[in-house]
């Protein structure tokens, strides 16, 4: 097999139903092949028998992702994830125990696509915990099979998964619902019933005792700062008021010219003022 082959069947882009068509055109390997390249590999960190244990078993990635169609999510990109949990399958695989690479990797596979299929399905995530992102796949399959669950279907279920019945129905209803654009969909038919959530939310900014709160409470800071200044000398009170209150605020340089001392000494003068105010507006 060619350079450009591997790499088109590395990565799934373009026509979907061409790359499927080469993957199944790949020769699979006898368990000798198998396991020659794996030693090879394990041995001497062979990237060539990495590449030639994964290409004919992309096939069966593409099989698994296949499974994964109901999720509304591009097929593509479900073999793309399949094919990264190959590769860490790969790496991993002890020609040792005896096992076929095919029986090791579909953990490591349908893994990639959990984690895919959990990022990408809702905006707002529906499976955080382990038992969560188990209940998630086991209920949306058993929904295909049974619709609506009764309490007892219910119960069974908590049972299989070893989950309270209440984290069931929880996940029903996430799964129940959708995903819902905050500031509506752009529709601007007159005769379309639908109202954004943004819609619902008051805006308090005009509402009058807002206002009023909000004017009392600017009054309050405002008397209690003067009232703050008023216990500082008057070089204490200019520094501060040069500093941090005037419209053009002066440099401590500034201030250090004008009273005919150290930057530094201006700056402790604003450091001990600041500290005395502090005091006494948390009175």
């Amino acid at each position: 097999m060619d350079q450009a082959m591997q790499l088109q069947l590395a990565s799934p882009t373009g026509n979907i139903s061409g790359y499927i068509s080469m993957v199944n055109n790949v020769p699979m390997l006898t368990a000798e092949e198998e396991k020659a390249l794996a030693e090879d590999l394990q041995k001497n960190d062979n990237l060539d028998a990495a590449r030639k244990l994964i290409l004919p078993h992309l096939r069966f990635v593409v099989h698994v992702a296949r499974g994964y169609s109901g999720y509304g999510l591009n097929q593509a990109d479900l073999i793309q994830e399949g094919t990264i949990g190959l590769m860490k399958a790969v790496k991993r695989f002890d020609p040792t125990v005896g096992v076929r690479l095919v029986s090791f990797a579909v953990h490591w596979i349908r893994a990639e696509m959990h984690e895919f299929i959990l990022r990408n399905w809702r905006i707002v995530k529906v499976a955080t915990t382990k038992a969560q992102r188990k209940l998630f796949f086991n209920l949306r399959k058993n929904k295909k099979r049974l619709g609506w669950f009764s309490h007892e279907e219910v119960q069974t279920v908590a049972n299989e998964l070893g989950v309270k019945p209440e984290t069931v129905l929880e996940m029903e209803s996430r799964l129940s619902s959708r995903d819902m654009a905050f500031d509506g969909y752009g529709d601007e038919d007159e005769d379309s019933h639908y109202v954004a959530p943004s819609q619902y939310l008051e805006d308090m900014r005009q509402e009058p005792s807002q206002l009023i709160e909000s004017a009392d409470w600017s009054e309050h800071n405002t008397t209690r700062l003067a009232q703050a200044l008023e216990t500082l000398d008057d070089r204490s009170r200019d520094i501060l008021q040069s500093r941090w209150l005037g419209e053009k605020k002066l440099t401590l340089h500034d201030l250090a010219d004008k009273y005919g001392v150290s930057a530094e000494r201006i700056r402790q003068l604003e450091k001990a003022s600041l500290q005395k105010m502090r005091t006494v507006l948390m009175d």
